[in-house]
């Protein structure tokens, strides 16, 4: 294999790599086909159509095509009549090229490896690995060709970054394929396998393992129907003045007591609102950051009729398969996007586990801020009743049970007619203050307002309790007598623990499991309240400690951002550094004694005419570094370039010595230098960024050319860019060779 075809593996398997760098947004799996097919196929396009010299001008669309062929093959085959695309196809390719990256932003991650969502991957993959083969075929350098490999691998970085065994895998293995770019050889890409292994392997012994400080998701979120959406807070009486009417079906693996449906944790003393984002739910969630006790992953097959956009769910749900909601993360909340309408699907999710000895001596999560929101207009009895109902004590889990073992000791739970609405401030206060007689609405929101007001943090959910009563063919039908709402307590280790002040989960029939019937032992085991005391203060979370993070991590000395900034901080500091290598360089030369400077002097001007793109070898003398020179510059600077080859002769075989022949040596330079400056703002600024320069030239073997720095200029870009379209190539190339003549 000739040393620009395993350049071109190189890029290729450059941008799988970088393509494959998604993992963390996908899976290993769900991108392994539609990156690596797409790019073995670009990757023979392009040496196949190399080998034919007709074809050459049109290798980068012929390539392009044969990627996206094998693209659509992959991930639109449905789209397709037995393999040929169709306009369904085209249609699919543009809304995926379009919307999919955005898509994904609104995604939970794993997000799902749909066509919608997935294939700006596999496309920008296609297209990094056609550019990267045209510069190695029109560029001479080769570094320029793995800028577009380089920029998807950023890409994905900002998406999500890696962990550091991945990491360092994916770093080993871009190392190799730019190895076999830059050298052309087999031994480049075997030498810098070495290289990338140990520095990689060094980099994630040092790289914590926390999460990411930035990513593109931050600011992304799915858009909520605008429709106007009906609490189910609202509807809690209406529910249960029609009891009969069926909500859903479901039946599982386990017993479970309730469902939830709204999760709301902003109250301004008139409304209950969520304030949680939604995201489309991806392939697999897992439980929130607080959650560090063991989790058991529990199943269930639900049937809803069309009640509304919201679905059953649990507070940690992990997977949803049979339909596509948006979920609120940390919440559980599912909403269906599309609106109203019968829906049938299978939910995974996650049940902590703990004991009622452990629950009970447990402190609350202060990090959930999200439980510790607004009250509005606080009335005062409402703050001297929450202190009686936690008999003084400091805000713990234990208190949290006193608050609602205080709740069914001193009110009673509404039934029969006439029910009681609402959830406000005045309807609350009559509640707790007068009446004593309210639904679960008025029971979960006076608990979550009096928790708030002690410093327990509390948000209030809205669902459907477990009937007791099974059906003949093994499902549970929940009617809208089943309606409940509760109270939720940030617990910590745990997560969201559900309470039920009103005692309603119990009058269904039905038996607590879970974290609920741990919350009803650890209710039972309350000492009595001569005996009640402050539970042991817990000194920190699970899992952290002194010189610990909050994932109980410890930091690193290297942060992790800093080695994604490597790979382009040679750009950021080019523009800086090579200019001064080159003051600094010309200084040294200036400060030598006698012939010394004026040998300076003459490789001064060498290296000036080289970054122009003189073409000069270590055997020139300054008589043929002005006969090479002829060409691009002027008439006063090939009259200082004969100044200097004067003084020179003068300073080697007069045998007298000068003492002026050093000023006029470097007098004579700044005359070339002013010259070549007068070339044009551009070919200036190409020239004072040229690093090859700054090496002394390299002998060459008999038959070659002198050699001369490497560049991209305006012309090589539009070489490479121009195949796309051959008409504008040859256009190009027919008036540039005119204005060359």
């Amino acid at each position: 294999m000739s040393g620009r075809h395993l350049a071109t593996t190189g890029t290729a398997l450059a941008a799988a790599v970088a393509g494959m760098a998604f993992t963390p947004v996908f899976g290993f799996r769900a991108l392994l086909l539609p990156v690596g097919l797409p790019v073995v196929s670009v990757l023979a396009t392009v040496l196949a159509v190399t080998r034919l010299a007709p074809l050459r001008d049109w290798r980068a669309p012929l390539a392009t095509l044969a990627g996206l062929l094998v693209i659509v093959e992959v991930l639109l085959w449905p789209t397709t009549h037995a393999g040929v695309p169709t306009g369904r196809t085209l249609d699919a390719l543009v809304v995926g090229l379009t919307d999919s990256w955005r898509l994904t932003l609104q995604s939970t991650w794993p997000a799902r490896p749909d066509p919608a969502q997935v294939l700006f991957v596999p496309v920008l993959v296609v297209l990094a690995a056609v550019f990267g083969a045209e510069i190695v075929h029109r560029v001479t350098a080769r570094l320029p060709a793995l800028l577009p490999s380089l920029g998807v691998l950023v890409l994905a970085q900002l998406y999500a970054a890696l962990t550091p065994a991945p990491a360092a895998l994916t770093a080993a293995a871009y190392v190799v394929a730019a190895g076999a770019v830059l050298t052309g050889t087999v031994r480049g890409p075997a030498v810098a396998a070495v290289t990338g292994v140990v520095v990689a392997t060094v980099a994630a012994m040092l790289v914590p393992a926390g999460p990411a400080r930035f990513t593109l998701r931050q600011a992304q979120s799915a858009p909520v129907p605008q429709t106007q959406l009906t609490s189910p807070l609202d509807e809690i009486a209406y529910r249960l003045g029609h009891p009969d009417s069926p909500v859903f079906r479901v039946r599982c693996d386990t017993w479970v007591d309730r469902w939830t449906l709204v999760v709301f944790d902003e109250f301004d003393g008139v409304n209950w609102s969520q304030s949680g984002r939604y995201r489309r739910l991806g392939s697999d969630l897992p439980p929130g950051p607080e959650v560090t006790a063991s989790v058991r992953r529990r199943s269930a097959e639900l049937d809803v009729t069309g009640t509304g956009p919201w679905l059953p769910s649990q507070t940690w749900p992990a997977r949803v398969t049979g339909a596509a909601p948006l979920v609120a993360e940390g919440h559980g909340t599912l909403l269906l996007p599309q609106g109203t309408g019968p829906t049938r699907y299978d939910l995974q999710w996650w049940q902590p586990e703990t004991t009622a000895g452990a629950l009970a001596d447990a402190a609350v999560d202060g990090a959930a801020t999200s439980g510790l929101g607004g009250l509005g207009d606080t009335p005062e009895a409402m703050t001297l009743l929450a202190t009686e109902a936690v008999r003084g004590l400091r805000p713990s889990m234990r208190a949290a049970l006193v608050l609602e073992d205080w709740f069914r000791r001193n009110y009673r739970l509404a039934v029969g007619q006439s029910l009681p609405t609402g959830s406000a401030w005045p309807q609350l206060a009559d509640f707790l203050l007068t009446s004593r007689r309210g639904t679960s609405e008025q029971f979960a929101a006076a608990y979550v307002a009096l928790a708030r007001i002690q410093g327990i943090p509390a948000r209030l959910a809205v669902g459907y309790r477990m009937p007791a009563g099974v059906d003949t063919d093994g499902w549970y039908t929940v009617r809208n007598g089943d309606v409940l709402a509760w109270p939720e307590v940030a617990v910590r280790g745990v997560g969201w623990v559900p309470l039920d002040p009103a005692g309603a989960a119990a009058r269904a029939g039905g038996e607590a499991t879970g974290l609920a019937a741990r919350t009803e032992q650890a209710r039972s085991q309350l000492p009595t309240l001569q005996d009640l005391r402050d539970p042991p203060v817990v000194p920190s979370a699970p899992g952290s400690g002194p010189g610990r993070g909050g994932d109980g991590r410890t930091p690193s000395p290297v942060p992790w951002p800093a080695l994604l900034v490597l790979p382009v901080l040679p750009l950021l500091v080019w523009p800086v550094v090579v200019p001064a290598a080159w003051a600094f360089r010309s200084w040294r030369r200036r400060r030598r004694d006698g012939l010394g400077a004026v040998a300076g002097a003459v490789a001064e001007v060498r290296d000036r005419l080289r970054a122009h793109g003189v073409a000069v070898s270590p055997g020139m003398t300054v008589r043929d570094l002005g006969t090479a020179a002829g060409g691009i510059v002027d008439q006063a600077t090939g009259a200082a370039i004969g100044e200097l080859r004067t003084i020179v002769d003068a300073a080697l075989w007069s045998g007298a010595r000068d003492e002026t022949a050093p000023d006029r040596a470097w007098a004579a330079v700044r005359v070339v230098r002013a010259g070549l400056a007068r070339r044009g703002t551009r070919v200036r600024l190409r020239a004072a960024l040229d690093l090859a320069a700054l090496w002394p030239p390299r002998q060459r073997g008999a038959g070659q050319r002198p050699q001369t720095a490497p560049r991209i200029g305006v012309g090589a870009l539009k070489k490479i860019c121009g195949p796309f379209v051959p008409w504008i190539s040859k256009q190009y190339l027919r008036t540039g060779s005119t204005r060359t003549r």
